[in-house]
């Protein structure tokens, strides 16, 4: 069974995505696609609006046939590291195509651009080392390519994104067939809902949040859900609060990623609204998404050893499939590089506690069992 893998979030899962899932399938003629989600913290470093057994469902109901968890050592990441992780597990699946976004308006390679990437991997590290050290990470990445790919244009996140894919896909002996999608509709950030066009997941959360009409942009069940309960960084906020208020420089330092002594400055504009906290921690070098994903961590205490620990003992946590899917499994899970698990048990918590951890967190505002005893979703 020819299989399509898809790296997705699904913050919410809209009419674009059911999109992306039906032409992945049509570009790559595969019978199968498997997308690969974060689970309940995301990529830029928030909580999902919905739980990942809720957009998992979505997901299976419009298109796609199997879904398998990022593990948060991956998914709360830059490009880089969310694209490392994201592939690993698609090569351990036997994915033979990734269908990925993207907002570059031209045709590029990016196959070639994997392989020439790999090629010079020394000489772009080196580059990348020596640019200025107040220039963001999305600045010195756009930087790089453009020394080494002059020809290149403009970086929407997209786009970053999809050259992290085809670069770590070029690094395996069996990279998969690339094939890039032209982002239809509303951009990554725009917020606003308009009329006969595929929305974007940051107009849909804005319109939840001041509870304006998104029906005609998402699935019904999408909706449904959406009703029933959906969280923002809002609702976390009183449990990160207090984790800055007792904490001290020191003891935040011990973190993952907090470093160059952002840890004063995220305790020191301190204020009793996260919009306007979030506001006003922000600086042209440390970007939105970077703080967020810090704040994550915060939240969660996590410890680099921790992410290295789960990066090395990453596992394919099945959250639902399709009859489709399900046989892609049986035929194909001998031949899985990575430990699978259809239903977290003690053995798979152990080497996956910081995912577990931040599935407890989750559940405080949401009080859904999110792994033990739960067994995938069959759609």
């Amino acid at each position: 069974m020819k299989s399509c893998g898809i790296i997705v979030e699904y913050n919410p899962f809209h009419y674009g995505h059911a999109y992306h899932a039906k032409m992945a399938r049509k570009l790559s003629g595969a019978e199968i696609i498997i997308a690969v989600m974060s689970g309940n913290f995301l990529q830029r470093g928030e909580p999902a609006i919905l739980d990942k057994w809720d957009r998992a469902e979505v997901a299976l109901r419009n298109g796609v046939d199997l879904v398998v968890e990022l593990p948060f050592s991956w998914a709360v990441q830059s490009a880089d590291y969310f694209a490392r992780g994201s592939v690993k597990m698609l090569q351990s699946l036997q994915c033979e195509a990734l269908c990925f976004g993207t907002d570059e308006e031209n045709d590029f390679d990016y196959q070639s651009y994997g392989d020439f990437f790999n090629q010079h991997q020394v000489e772009i590290d080196n580059y990348f080392k020596s640019l200025p050290i107040d220039l963001s990470y999305p600045e010195k990445m756009a930087q790089t390519v453009r020394h080494f790919l002059p020809k290149l244009a403009e970086f929407p996140p997209n786009h970053i994104l999809a050259l992290s894919y085809a670069k770590e896909n070029a690094k395996y002996a069996k990279p998969m067939t690339l094939f890039p999608l032209k982002r239809q509709g509303q951009g990554y950030h725009d917020n606003q809902l308009m009329v006969q066009s595929f929305a974007s997941a940051t107009g849909i959360r804005q319109a939840v949040n001041l509870g304006n009409d998104f029906s005609n942009f998402v699935p019904e069940l999408t909706e449904k859900k959406l009703f029933d309960y959906h969280l923002s960084w809002s609702d976390f906020w009183p449990y990160l609060y207090y984790q800055l208020k007792v904490s001290t420089p020191k003891e935040l330092k011990m973190l993952y990623q907090m470093n160059e002594g952002v840890e004063f400055r995220l305790l020191n504009q301190l204020r009793p609204d996260f919009s306007d906290y979030l506001a006003g921690i922000q600086t042209k070098r440390y970007t939105k998404a970077r703080l967020q994903r810090l704040l994550v961590y915060t939240l969660l205490q996590v410890k680099p050893a921790e992410i290295a620990y789960e990066q090395e003992n990453s596992l394919l946590h099945i959250l639902g499939f399709t009859d489709a899917g399900k046989k892609y499994l049986n035929q194909h899970k001998k031949d899985f590089t990575l430990p699978m698990a259809a239903k977290i048990g003690k053995q798979e918590q152990a080497n996956h506690l910081l995912t577990y951890r931040s599935d407890q967190i989750y559940q405080m505002l949401h009080p859904v069992e999110q792994n033990l005893g739960r067994f995938p979703l069959q759609v």
